[in-house]
């Protein structure tokens, strides 16, 4: 038979503390590389998707999440707008399901050219 020995620490107690601080390090880095990279930008997105919702007004040119293109008209109860998206066709829709406010529409660059 063998004979078996018991490992022993260092005298001073530091390889624990070390130890953690490298068993630390790694995931701390990956959630700091993942915040930057994708939690932060998202964060910014809603920030300003939600500051452009809020600054809405009527005779805005404004894009639907349903790709619909139209000019606002009014604003109702309940988070609803009403929007004309043709001659004599207007539609409520969500106030949500506004992405974004168009620049420059087709008419309004023909009555510029003119």
């Amino acid at each position: 038979m063998g004979i078996a020995y018991a490992q022993q620490g260092t005298p001073t107690g530091e390889g624990g503390s070390a130890g953690l601080i490298a068993a630390l390090a790694p995931p701390v880095l990956i959630f700091f590389v993942f915040y930057l990279l994708m939690i932060r930008p998202q964060q910014k997105k809603t920030r300003e998707q939600k500051e452009m919702l809020g600054n809405l007004k009527t005779g805005d040119q404004v894009e639907t999440t349903g790709g619909l293109y139209g000019t606002i008209v009014k604003f109702g109860e309940d988070n609803r707008v009403k929007v004309r998206i043709a001659e004599n066709v207007t539609v409520f829709i969500a106030r949500s399901a506004i992405t974004g406010k168009v620049a420059e529409t087709t008419e309004a660059a023909k009555s510029k050219s003119e």
